[in-house]
């Protein structure tokens, strides 16, 4: 019986291959979760008075942080399941803020994907945007990862 929501292998990501994710929106309760949970208690993200009267940011803006965070996990839900083997390094860069209430999806192009010298993987690097609701991109990583190769006719899928 077939299973669904398995990860793309190598050879479903080849240079050029573009697509996105479906959205999520960012919540006041996703952000107080996520600064709690990780000791983010800068005031940026935990005294709203600071942010009205002394910050350029104005509203509940989210970590960058929470934001990459999301744009994995929708990631890893559509192309990630059971090929990917290993993330190892990227570049990140902070466009603009995301605030509470905004949506954000993901767009990814592959721009580089080579074979390793062990079977059966390969080197994937995408270019990651992630975009909000009107547009604008708010971060945008470009991360390599060892993904898996589809397996022979006949192989395990083990």
């Amino acid at each position: 019986m077939e299973t669904v929501g398995l990860g793309c292998y190598y050879e479903d990501l080849p240079l050029g291959r573009a697509f996105k994710t479906i959205g999520r929106t960012v919540t006041e309760p996703d952000i107080v979760n996520f600064i709690n949970c990780t000791g983010m208690t800068e005031v940026l993200f935990t005294d709203l008075e600071f942010l009205a009267k002394s910050s350029d940011i104005k509203g509940r803006v989210s970590p960058a942080a929470l934001v990459y965070t999301f744009a994995e996990g929708l990631l890893v839900h559509a192309t990630m399941q059971h090929t990917g083997f290993a993330f190892l390094n990227m570049e990140l860069d902070v466009k603009s803020p995301v605030f509470a209430g905004d949506t954000i999806h993901v767009e990814c192009e592959v721009i580089e994907a080579r074979l390793t010298s062990k079977p059966g993987r390969g080197l994937v690097r995408t270019r990651n945007k992630i975009v909000k609701q009107d547009g604008t991109v708010a971060l945008e990583y470009t991360p390599l990862r060892m993904i898996k190769c589809r397996p022979e006719e006949g192989a395990s899928e083990d």
